[in-house]
């Protein structure tokens, strides 16, 4: 029993530090206290300099010895910038997200708007359905396209007449040539070759002046029909356009006028009267746009072709009744510039 206490004493004498050691905490922290102290300052800078990094260090799950798989590496934790390198993803994920709706909203009112049109078309056309008419308007509409079908028909005929006289005129160069030709070989009949050929000349001559009225008015009735009335019949396929989907719209709304007063067709029936007053106003405006452009044509046309008609009555006429006077004069009062002879053909580059 002597032994076993003496054992237990023994036993209980031996301090047991954190680690295990056998000596006391006091030695122990004697001896870390020490270490710290004898430090200089050379040694705590190899120290920070020599140090471990970091980013390469590891962080210890468990106690001391505890398993490997514990071990953490603090580079694989990462702070607030993972989540920046997710935001941008996330932003373009959301933009196109974002596009793709815009899209499919814009598909979606273009069909919903194409289908009231077409109904509203073929209502029309089998005489179901009733249509906004502006019978002024509609008239100088009718006016202007019969307008422009007749001037596509001068146009044409111009046209006609510049190829078949141009033909007319190099036929002559070449006949005046031959009779000068002629004149030269056959002394004979030099003097009748010779007023022949001065007659074909002249006659070329006064051909390349009526010519060159003849495209000028062309040119002008061109202009007038490809551009000025083009573009009013372009502003009037709007107009049409808009006149369209209006009656589309306010056929809608009378539908919903007369069906039954529910919560769902009250507020069905305050967005068509929204977009009914929408296209209203767009038809208003383009018909005012239509009217104002009409005008201005008009005007136009008469200024243009008071001058065109003119030049080409006096051209004509002085050419035929042989006045190469009065030609010059014509060509003069109205500035026609006559092209230099052979400025119409290819260069050589262009024929390669």
């Amino acid at each position: 029993m002597a032994d076993s206490m003496m054992s237990k004493a023994a036993t209980m004498e031996i301090p047991i530090n954190s680690n295990g050691d056998s000596r006391t905490l006091g030695e122990d922290d004697g001896l870390e206290q020490a270490r710290r102290w004898n430090l200089d300052e050379q040694d705590l800078q190899q120290v920070m300099v020599s140090g471990p990094n970091l980013n390469e260090t590891s962080i210890v799950s468990g106690g001391y010895g505890g398993a490997a798989e514990g071990i953490i590496p603090t580079s694989s934790i990462k702070g607030p910038s993972m989540h920046h390198s997710n935001s941008n993803p996330m932003m373009a994920e959301e933009a196109t997200r974002g596009v793709a709706v815009e899209k499919l909203d814009t598909v979606k009112k273009w069909g919903i708007n194409t289908y009231k049109c077409t109904k509203q078309m073929f209502s029309e056309r089998f005489g179901r359905g009733s249509r906004t008419v502006d019978l002024e308007l509609e008239a100088q509409i009718d006016l202007l396209r019969d307008t422009k079908s007749k001037y596509e028909n001068i146009l044409r005929l111009s046209g006609s007449l510049t190829t078949h006289f141009y033909n007319m005129v190099q036929t002559q160069q070449a006949l005046g040539d031959i009779f000068a030709d002629l004149s030269q070989k056959s002394p004979e009949l030099q003097d009748e070759f010779g007023y022949n050929a001065e007659t074909q000349k002249l006659l070329c001559k006064n051909g390349e002046a009526l010519l060159g009225a003849i495209n000028f008015f062309e040119s002008s009735v061109n202009t007038l029909v490809t551009k000025t009335m083009e573009d009013t019949l372009m502003t009037i396929k709007m107009y049409e356009n808009a006149r369209l989907e209006f009656d589309a719209y306010r056929a809608d709304l009378e539908e919903l006028s007369t069906g039954p007063r529910d919560a769902g067709t009250m507020v069905r029936m305050e967005m068509a009267q929204a977009q009914y007053q929408q296209h209203r106003d767009k038809y208003e405006r383009l018909r005012s746009d239509v009217s104002i452009k009409l005008k201005f044509l008009e005007e136009n046309k008469v200024k243009v072709m008071h001058k065109q008609l003119l030049l080409f009555h006096n051209a004509i006429s002085a050419y035929f009744a042989g006045n190469q006077q009065q030609l010059e004069q014509t060509l003069r009062q109205f500035n026609v510039k006559l092209k230099p002879p052979g400025s119409d053909k290819p260069s050589w580059l262009e024929e390669q």
